[in-house]
This record gives structure tokens, sequence and C-alpha cells, in this order.
């Protein structure tokens, strides 16, 4: 399995449930900040923007790239009783 983070700028006003959706549609997802999520899954990078880009505007900006190893953050979403940087130390320290 690999994990990519997932970036966007969606650059009009516009419901983001679509987009939303599929991203909660994978297995194993996370969001660590408001535009950002990091999903666990065996597609390759332009197979994941290939399917993003499927549910968002022609001017809309995604970003998939692939993490895996070193990573540093801080005051993520949801990371009160640090479920999310257990989450990333999880999936990041995964072999490649």
């Amino acid at each position: 399995m690999k994990v990519y983070q997932i970036s966007f700028d969606l650059r009009q006003q516009r419901s983001y449930q679509a987009l939303f959706k599929l991203l909660q549609s994978y297995a194993n997802w996370a969001r660590p900040l408001e535009s950002c999520w990091v999903i666990v899954t065996n597609k390759s990078t332009g197979e994941v923007r290939d399917d993003l880009a499927k549910v968002v505007d022609a001017d809309d900006g995604l970003l998939v790239a692939r993490l895996w190893g070193e990573a540093a953050w801080q005051k993520l979403n949801g990371d009160a009783a640090n479920h999310m940087t257990d989450w990333l130390k999880q999936y990041l320290n995964q072999p490649v």
C-alpha cells in the first residue's frame, strides 16, 4: 500500500462534498489540515489524480504526492488526543 498526500485549491465557492466523499471512499484516509488529506491505496499518483479530477472543476488545482518515512507537523486537525499523530506514524513508517 502507498501513502499519498492530497492537496487542493478549489478556486470557486462550490460544494466540496463530491471531493470529500471520494476521498472518504478510500479504506484508510485522514484529514490532517483543512485542504490536505492523506490516503492509503495501491493506486498510482496518476490514477489518484485522475479519480479526483473527475469530481472537481477544470480550473481547480490538485497535488498528489507519495509520502514515506520522515515527516514533521504541528497543530493538526483532530489531534487533541494524538489520534492524527498516531495514524500518520502508523502509515508513514511502512516499507516502500
